[in-house]
């Protein structure tokens, strides 16, 4: 094997370096990726480097003219990513030693997470790390043998001399590294089918949750650590493991966190919705991308607190980060488009990360005149509150009372001050220049966004949700689902591209399933379940009966990924195993909830240690462990009761309902003329049928 000393860490060591003053960019030059329609790649379709997309012919040619891949893998809104096309990609004699000795391909690994994750983990084998840019050289037939993120330009030149040279005069040893590199990356994604454990209990639950919580930051929120994510599917399950256990300590943390990120600088005070994450322990200084897919889950995560608290803060942060993605991210048709940058021009026309967002005290306080006294002690406009070169990020850390106090002045007139301070400022960010918008719809990210707003219309009530929510809805399903039920991934421009990922079919069939709850439309519930029905087909492995992240109809890459982990955004394998197992509740007949408990069997053994990295999975052995109910509604005023009934936060539930005979086994032979009548069900043996809200609560809690 190529010795790891030469091809890994003298070349990982020249990735450390200071940054380069960039250079314009200029249209000189001209590459393949003019041809694309990602922001991304279009973003370097003007660099001198012959970049082209990932295809199965430029893959062919490079076998054809035995020439190494070099993959360069990032994503709009990526700070880094930027700075290395300045110092390199723009760079005319980089570009040479590229052109010549390489087949440079651009990833856009929002547009190919099937991709991403395969390099990814082959860059943390290598080096223990990883992040973006993410730079692989590999093989002609895709097996990378070297990695690296971000590198300033002269290391960069130097490693790919290197590269070079070694592939021509040591090839051999080249391939056996890779081989044996392709061999672990495949290793480690196996899933053994546990077809004999015991299911998981609730007393393994609690133990798991205790292990867990030693690493909670309890006066800061999250975990003891900088940087901080969000995490919502974490805070999701805490939210249900302590309601549905009295667990009082899990679900101050809980409120803790969800406060902490509110207050934070992670949150945009003037114009709603949030950052990808804080960079501190505190929350305040964020990393400035916005992502579509943090800010519709976190809709939904405190939509659902709300739910149980009824604590106004949360209710806010619902109403402002809807705003902000309305507001910023929605496309005409109904789709929403994917991120904002983490930079925009400052006032010099450098592209700087955070100019749009953050102030100096002097403009605040010319901006605020006689408000600026409590607006700075509101957003600390002090010690605490500075980020660099005098510049400050806004952050709480009182509540409205404390201020209001300290003020002399009521909590009603605070708010009214500082509403009047946010709006001058949201209005003097228009003169600044905007960070770049990134406007490709992916159909994962909008099936995350479609169920933060059915679950904000459902436990905040606001008719404008449902509507926006049916709008997406109806563009998902215009744009997004073939007549087979296949989906497509990426929609720009009117075209829709890419054959969609795990993590689309289970996140609109999510979002599906719960827009029917809250609209008996059985429209959606048909989608869901053809959607669902398809994956089953074309992704599901019949051996360890996990789901594949890519179809059995896309070219095979050097691996055919299982994803189980959840990260910031939930495991598509995790999801799937709750929508089946949910469907099981309505389709008894078929074999959903068999495959539903197997999955989390397979997984279940990193549940003792790696709480965290399984959280969504976690919810299944509350669905298992504890009562879960089918709710139906039959008759007339169906709509109204339901209504009633979703706003309460009952997560071990499904909602069904009709006016008078529904299409699924719960709905049949219930209705009764005259009366609208609840049936609270047990796997389909019910209790009496009721007539009202309040009754069928003191029924679930008997």
């Amino acid at each position: 094997m190529l010795n790891r000393i030469t091809i890994l860490m003298v070349l990982l060591s020249l990735t450390n370096g200071c940054t380069q003053k960039s250079n314009k960019v200029t249209h000189k030059h001209t590459n393949a990726l003019a041809n694309e329609t990602s922001p991304y790649l279009l973003q370097h379709a003007h660099n001198p480097v012959n970049w082209e997309a990932w295809k199965p012919e430029v893959l062919e040619r490079a076998k054809k003219e035995d020439k190494p891949l070099l993959i360069s893998i990032g994503y709009a809104a990526c700070h880094w990513c930027h700075v290395m096309e300045k110092e390199c990609f723009e760079d005319e004699e980089v570009a040479q030693m590229m052109n010549d000795n390489f087949i440079n391909i651009k990833i856009d690994r929002e547009e190919r997470p099937d991709v991403d994750q395969i390099y990814m983990d082959a860059i943390q084998m290598m080096s223990g790390n990883g992040g973006w840019p993410l730079n692989i050289v590999a093989l002609p037939d895709g097996r990378p043998f070297w990695g690296a993120t971000y590198v300033p330009k002269d290391n960069w030149i130097k490693s790919l001399k290197q590269l070079t040279d070694l592939y021509k005069n040591d090839k051999t040893k080249i391939v056996q590294y890779a081989s044996d590199l392709a061999n672990g990356i495949n290793a480690i994604n196996l899933v053994e089918n546990k077809a004999d454990s015991d299911a998981y209990t609730m007393a393994q639950l609690d133990t798991s949750v205790e292990k867990w919580s030693k690493y909670f930051d309890s006066y800061l929120g999250g975990y003891k650590r900088a940087p901080k994510f969000m995490m919502p599917n974490n805070w999701d399950f805490l939210l249900h493991y302590a309601t549905a256990n009295s667990k009082p300590k899990i679900m101050e943390h809980v409120n803790a966190t969800l406060t902490r990120m509110a207050y934070g600088g992670v949150y945009d005070h003037v114009g709603g919705g949030f950052s990808r994450y804080a960079v501190d322990a505190k929350w305040h200084v964020p990393h400035f991308e916005k992502m579509l897919y943090d800010n519709g889950q976190l809709a939904s995560l405190y939509a659902k607190a709300y739910a149980v608290t009824k604590n106004e803060l949360y209710k806010t942060i619902v109403e402002q980060t809807i705003g902000f993605v309305e507001e910023e991210l929605l496309d005409e048709n109904g789709g929403f488009y994917s991120s904002l940058d983490a930079d925009s021009l400052d006032e010099h026309g450098e592209l700087e990360e955070g100019a749009y967002y953050v102030w100096t005290k002097d403009e605040l306080s010319q901006l605020l005149g006689s408000d600026f006294e409590i607006f700075k002690d509101y957003y600390n406009i002090n010690s605490y509150g500075l980020w660099e070169k005098g510049n400050y990020v806004l952050i709480k850390d009182k509540t409205d009372e404390e201020i209001a106090k300290k003020h002399n002045v009521s909590v009603s007139a605070l708010n009214e001050k500082l509403n009047n301070s946010l709006n001058i400022l949201k209005e003097k960010r228009t003169e600044r220049s905007k960070p770049r918008l990134d406007d490709k719809i992916l159909t994962s990210w909008n099936g995350l966004m479609l169920k933060g707003l059915v679950d904000a219309y459902r436990y905040l009530g606001n008719q404008d949700y449902l509507e926006l929510a049916l709008k997406n809805a109806k563009f998902l399903e215009k744009e997004m689902i073939k007549d087979d039920n296949s989906l497509f991934r990426n929609h720009k421009e009117g075209n829709s591209s890419i054959n969609a990922f795990l993590e689309d079919y289970a996140t609109v069939i999510e979002a599906y399933l719960a827009l029917y709850e809250v609209t008996f439309d059985e429209k959606w519930l048909n989608h869901s379940k053809n959607l669902l029905d398809y994956a089953k087909t074309h992704f599901l492995d019949k051996e360890s009966k996990m789901f594949f992240f890519t179809s059995d109809q896309d070219a095979s890459l050097i691996r055919r990924s299982i994803e189980t982990n959840d990260n910031v955004i939930s495991a598509s394998n995790s999801i799937m195993a709750k929508n089946l197992l949910k469907f099981h509740k309505l389709y008894t007949e078929e074999d959903y909830g068999v495959l539903a408990k197997q999955m989390v069997k397979n997984v279940q053994g990193d549940f003792d240690e790696s709480a965290q990295g399984f959280a969504n999975w976690m919810h299944l052995v509350l669905y298992e462990n504890q009562k879960f109910y089918e709710i139906a509604v039959v008759g007339k005023n169906y709509k109204a009761i339901g209504k009633k009934l979703s706003g309460e936060y009952l997560p071990n539930s499904i909602l069904v309902g009709s006016e008078k005979e529904g299409g699924i086994d719960l709905l049949k032979n219930r209705y009764n003329e005259g009366e609208t009548l609840v049936y609270v069900c047990i796997e389909g043996a019910c209790k009496l049928p009721v007539t009202s809200t309040e009754e069928v609560l003191e029924q679930i809690k008997n």
